[in-house]
């Protein structure tokens, strides 16, 4: 898919995602584990969202994406931050994730906002698992978010979403195939041009994700080499249960 457009009205789209506590979970999984990471690879980083607050943390970041885009906004977004707030600095690296490496192993990896399940393909998903293994330090920690197959039923029979602002708006469907457990989202979004009192851009966005069973996952995760894997659920450190639309994953070299 292409960002082109999309990357520069991102953020606007997702000020409603929990960044707050992805940065929470983050933290506190320092504690938990014992590591607090000099360096730390951002796995589908976006346009910086979380990997700016965590350089601003003293940790040495780098941010992956597979969107020029995303990254040219993740960079101006970066380079606007007072000098104080870059604490450990930043590099932006476009690769694919299920091809990342860096040179050098690094002490924790991080891929939330689901963007596991835009790998649409079982090898895809061990691919990424075994890079990321590759990347990282004996003890290292990896962190990562998925849609739970739940959730996208829930999306499939909640949908169609709407939005109506002032300066955005989108309509938004979705079509599951049940037998993958892959969701198709297509959005037309209409946003207003700056300096402009009642033009508007359209941007259409098609999004596919698949959703993988759970223990399927911690098995690859072993399978791969991890030593140790944990699941957790929607925040919290509690074991996912039929309910859960977001399962998190931490599995340790």
């Amino acid at each position: 898919m292409s960002y082109e457009k999309f990357a520069y009205t991102y953020d606007r789209l997702m000020n409603s995602m929990p960044y707050e506590d992805w940065l929470r979970f983050v933290k506190e999984s320092f504690v938990r584990f014992g590591v607090k990471p000099a360096t730390l690879v951002d796995l589908g980083c976006g346009t910086g969202n979380l990997s700016i607050p965590l350089a601003s943390e003293g940790i040495q970041v780098t941010g992956i994406d597979l969107s020029e885009d995303m990254l040219a906004v993740a960079e101006q977004k970066y380079s606007e931050q007072p000098s104080q707030l870059r604490g450990g600095g930043i590099r932006w690296i476009q690769q694919d994730i299920r091809e990342w490496e860096l040179g050098e192993e690094v002490d924790m990896a991080i891929s939330f906002c689901d963007s596991l399940n835009y790998l649409l393909e079982e090898e895809d998903i061990v691919d990424a698992f075994r890079q990321t293994w590759a990347g990282l330090k004996p003890g290292g920690i990896f962190l990562f978010d998925v849609h739970t197959p739940q959730q996208l039923f829930a999306y499939a029979e909640s949908q169609p979403f709407f939005l109506n602002e002032d300066d955005v708006a989108y309509i938004w469907t979705s079509e599951l195939d049940e037998e993958r457990v892959q969701i198709e989202h297509d959005l037309t979004i209409f946003v207003k041009d700056i300096g402009q009192q009642e033009t508007f851009r359209r941007i259409d966005e098609t999004h596919e994700q698949r959703a993988y069973p759970l223990q399927w996952l911690e098995q690859m995760l072993i399978e791969v080499g991890f030593r140790e894997v944990h699941q957790a659920a929607d925040f919290t450190w509690e074991q996912p249960t039929e309910k859960t639309e977001r399962a998190f994953f931490i599995a340790k070299k």
